[in-house]
């Protein structure tokens, strides 16, 4: 298995203190071993009263179905989970708590021996994070003593859920708005709480965003911060009388306006008088243009104006003009305008209009490519209907579809013991969706001569891995009449270690945001687009080896109960 360098560490210093100090904690304080649920606990008391917690199990999680509708999902959450288990320690706190919760059967001896344990001797493999995955192929794979890995099953899916449906929302919003537009995410106020908010931002900027609202999330993950004022603000003014500084420097301040309110009233008579526009406006809204005025005073660099307040035609879109066309009279470039409501593709294209004629008659170079960002509850769907309707807008704000994931309320992960003892474990259902694949596996993803992916195979651990040139029988692990021979052009294995317990493997560093930003767009692009498309997107193929299949179905039959007819 490739794998790269230790994490900031030093291998012999890792292999002593097995929990190494250079992994920080979770970011969110709330991550500890009581995050889990109660039935862990329980479980935790019976396998430590049978004498059965220290025997070697093997977890799988994964998913099911792909969300959205769609073909495929980007793996996230992979940091915090690596971040947990290297601090993960009861504290006596937490002892006392669980001692005052669980049934009085529960014996001091089992308290002993959660106050003692760690990760130490808990193993972890894993898709590298920002990858684009599919169903029933193992995101992770957790191996170590079967009371300690059961404690961690609800903190992983937890972390993991949430993480990869909003990182798959984020790039399935990217591809629908193409490579060239700017895509912020708005989301905070209307995000599930705190913690729902901030990774939201992180994950939406690992997805594809450019840059977010939330200041909190700029601080902690270094995401681009984008944001200039709200109807509140534009409303707030009853007229430029209120504006008592009215002075402005020029950029390069070798001069001073000493009245810039004047200037901007010069130049909004100039758009007045102009012949072709003629009938878009008349009158504009003096308190909307003295908030415009106020802001780019306070940010001549970086005036961005709503102009929905009152009406964006015939005022918000002429006051933003005029007091963008005083800003360039001292050297300074207005960024654009953002639209919150109405038909924003006439709108957006009304108002390149607008722009254009500015840039013409007045000639002011570039004027014409002023920004236009919309907002206004946008989604997935929205921005489809506006690339098929024509629109003119450079940039999205997008909030409460996107954070809130509300196409789609989870993604759904399972934790599924597949081995104990070296012994290969299935779980069985009437839902043949629902049958676990058993045993420890390798996952492996073959590519074929265009370079794009033809699938994710399966197999048994032990098993020679697919080679270069060579053919191999890929079987779907239920379906026994869907097969087909591939010849891979590149073999991928897919799960690499992040975290080795004592074993004294070497383990994956964990990349950075900007890493998984960057590895989440590769794998996207890579991708074939017939996988990508938004309606009736081919299935990707998941698939197991000849000998894998053949082992699913004699455990299957072995562990299923024989029926009688009386």
């Amino acid at each position: 298995m490739d794998v790269k360098s230790e994490v900031n560490g030093d291998v012999n210093d890792e292999k002593q203190n097995h929990r190494p100090a250079t992994i920080a904690s979770p970011t969110n304080p709330m991550v500890t071993p009581l995050l889990t649920d109660l039935y862990q606990f329980t479980m935790a008391s019976a396998y430590w009263k049978a004498g059965k917690h220290n025997e070697r199990a093997v977890f799988d999680l994964y998913f099911r179905k792909n969300p959205f509708g769609g073909e495929y999902t980007v793996f996230a959450g992979l940091e915090e989970c690596i971040r947990f288990i290297a601090n993960f320690k009861f504290s006596e706190e937490e002892i006392t708590f669980l001692r005052e919760t669980l049934p009085p059967t529960c014996e001091d001896g089992f308290f002993d021996y959660l106050q003692g344990i760690d990760c130490s001797d808990v193993e972890v493999y894993a898709i590298p994070e920002g990858s684009v995955v599919f169903p029933k192929v193992p995101l992770m794979r957790v191996e170590g003593p079967v009371a300690v890995v059961q404690l961690l099953e609800t903190p992983f899916v937890n972390l993991i859920n949430y993480a990869s449906l909003v990182t798959t929302n984020a790039a399935r919003h990217r591809f629908v708005a193409g490579k060239s537009k700017l895509l912020l995410e708005f989301g905070l106020r209307r995000a599930q709480g705190p913690d729902g908010g901030i990774g939201a931002s992180r994950y939406c900027y690992m997805g594809g965003f450019d840059a977010t609202s939330n200041c909190a999330a700029g601080k902690i993950f270094g995401i681009p911060l984008r944001g200039t004022h709200s109807h509140a603000f534009v409303s707030s003014f009853m007229g430029p009388d209120e504006i008592i500084e009215k002075s402005l420097k020029s950029h390069d301040g070798s001069r001073t306006c000493e009245d810039f309110i004047s200037v901007v009233q010069t130049w909004l008579s100039k758009l007045k008088r102009l012949s072709i526009l003629k009938g878009v406006f008349g009158e504009t809204n003096q308190s909307e243009l003295a908030a415009f005025v106020s802001y780019a005073l306070a940010f001549p660099d970086n005036f961005l104006a709503l102009v929905d307040t009152y009406d964006v035609m015939r005022s918000g879109v002429p006051n933003f003009c005029a007091v963008a066309l005083a800003l360039n009279d001292l050297g300074y470039k207005a960024r654009g305008i953002r639209l919150d409501s109405g038909d924003l593709a006439y709108l957006s294209c009304e108002t390149r209009k607008f722009f254009q004629t500015v840039e013409t008659e007045f000639v002011v170079p570039g004027f014409g490519k002023t920004g236009i960002t919309a907002s206004n509850d946008l989604n997935e769907e929205t921005l489809d209907a506006l690339n098929k309707q024509g629109h003119e807008v450079d940039a999205f704000g997008i909030g409460t579809y996107l954070v809130t994931c509300y196409a789609q309320a989870a993604l759904g992960c399972v934790f599924k013991l597949v081995e104990i003892n070296n012994q290969p474990r299935i779980k069985l259902s009437e839902d043949v969706s629902k049958v676990s694949i058993p045993c420890k596996k390798r996952s492996f993803r073959l590519y074929g001569k265009e370079g794009y992916p033809l699938l994710d195979i399966m197999s048994g651990e032990n098993e020679p891995p697919p080679k270069v040139g060579e053919r191999i029988l890929c079987r779907h692990p239920f379906n026994e009449s869907k097969r087909a021979f591939v010849v891979p052009q590149r073999v991928e294995e897919l799960l690499k270690c992040y975290w080795p317990g004592n074993t004294g493997k070497e383990r994956e560093e964990l990349p950075s945001l900007e890493e998984n930003r960057e590895r989440c767009a590769q794998q996207l692009e890579q991708m074939r687009p017939d996988h990508m498309r938004r309606l009736n997107p081919t299935p990707y193929k998941v698939s197991v080896t000849a000998k894998l299949y053949d082992f699913i179905h004699f455990l299957w039959l072995n562990e299923a109960p024989v029926g009688e007819l009386q």
